[in-house]
């Protein structure tokens, strides 16, 4: 019945007149200062070609409110003409059978060669694409102000475990923040990521978090994760709770925290500030997951809407996967292509070893779905993980039962 009303949505779009020759009503949630920087690049890209940019905002960095605004639109019988989506979301519409085909500007930009395979994964539906990636976004970093460091008496990027512990140990001591944070459940994931990769490594993060393995979820390795999640919560400061993402990377930017887990969307905020890789700010992997990404990916997908909407969704997906923009957007945005074949002169130290580690990752099978962000598990069973992992972070249940809990939300 859900596909057959969506059917009849899709059926009362089409005979909708146009709101404006070559225009295209774009559904996003980049709201941050350098989120909207990034995509000001597309928008200035298309509108050079005489397409019209509406532009629709949702805030909210992980993206639940604009997919809840995408529902709406949808059974509404108005969908946006291209949506902002990651991971299982564009999986779980590509098989309502909701959005365009888009494989023949796929295969006249040689997209099968150029993408990476994991990312290809949800880019694509019966062996169609049916959605253009923007970037790779990896959430296994580390943001770590310089200054901070120097003053805590930390010479060194910290390669262990225990090594990145004992150096936040040395911050809090010096009279800093050693972890900002924001205490918002995709945030806790976010941490929880790279915890995971970093205690035990990716097959241990394939099977348990991808493949689901019971096995393998209730094993000795998942409740060392959350001891360390316990001992990163020992290391945030008491008002991180509800803190947007953003507002954490302001703490590393200023000074008054030395280190952020999290994305490299971050550097953007960096980026914005006027700081300079290696100079004001550093980036590493979380100690123990060099070699390996878990990763995000930003694509753009195209709704069925009328006929006289086609060409400019054609256009808009040619221009999201051209390199010029591929460049031009993620120097800003702070991610890396979503192509393989690009030059990394124009870019920073950061992405420079980001692209490298991409190129390396894609080569070896080591590019791992974020369980953060929608690319490890169905969105019902990433919901579920993070109620697990926030309850934990936040004291409400001990290791062991966020072991046992951790299963039983796999199922």
């Amino acid at each position: 019945m859900k596909k057959q009303l969506l059917a009849l949505c899709i059926a009362s779009t089409i005979s909708m007149p146009a709101l404006a020759d070559q225009s295209v009503e774009v559904l996003h949630w980049w709201t941050a200062g350098s989120e909207a920087a990034a995509l000001n690049v597309l928008k200035t890209n298309l509108e050079k070609q005489g397409i019209t940019w509406n532009d629709m905002p949702v805030a909210g960095g992980s993206g639940e409110a604009a997919m809840t605004t995408v529902r709406t639109r949808v059974i509404s019988g108005n969908p946006p003409t291209a949506v902002q989506m990651q991971g299982f979301d564009i999986t779980n519409w590509a098989n309502e059978g909701v959005l365009a085909d888009i494989n023949d500007i796929a295969t006249a930009g040689n997209w099968d060669t150029v993408v990476p395979t994991a990312i290809q994964a949800f880019s694509k539906h019966d062996g169609k694409w049916v959605a253009a990636p923007v970037n790779v976004h990896s959430t296994n970093w580390v943001w770590a102000n310089k200054a901070v460091m120097d003053k805590a008496g930390i010479t060194e990027v910290p390669e262990t475990w225990d090594d990145f512990i004992k150096a936040a140990e040395k911050v809090q001591a010096a009279g800093f923040i050693a972890l900002a944070h924001g205490g918002q459940p995709w945030q806790d994931a976010t941490l929880f990521d790279g915890v995971a990769l970093s205690t035990g490594g990716v097959e241990y993060y394939r099977k348990a978090f991808v493949e689901l393995d019971q096995d393998t979820l209730k094993s000795a390795t998942t409740e060392e994760v959350f001891k360390r999640m316990a001992q990163l919560r020992q290391l945030v400061d008491k008002d991180f709770s509800g803190r947007d993402w953003n507002v954490a990377s302001g703490m590393v930017i200023n000074e008054q925290a030395a280190f952020q887990i999290m994305g490299d969307w971050a550097k953007g905020e960096f980026i914005s500030a006027g700081k300079v890789p290696n100079q004001d700010f550093l980036c590493f992997r979380l100690p123990g997951t060099q070699g390996a990404i878990t990763y995000n990916a930003d694509q753009f997908v195209m709704f069925k809407v009328g006929d006289e909407f086609v060409d400019a969704q054609k256009k808009f997906a040619a221009a999201v996967m051209d390199p010029s923009f591929q460049i031009a957007f993620n120097k800003v945005k702070g991610s890396v292509p979503a192509r393989t074949d690009i030059s990394d002169s124009e870019f920073d130290d950061c992405a420079k070893k980001a692209m490298k580690d991409l190129v390396e990752a894609n080569t070896n099978n080591t590019l791992l779905g974020s369980i953060a962000h929608a690319h490890a598990v169905p969105p019902s069973i990433k919901n579920a993980f993070f109620d697990v992992i926030t309850r934990h972070f936040n004291g409400q249940i001990d290791d062991k039962t966020a072991v046992e809990e951790m299963a039983m939300a796999a199922q």
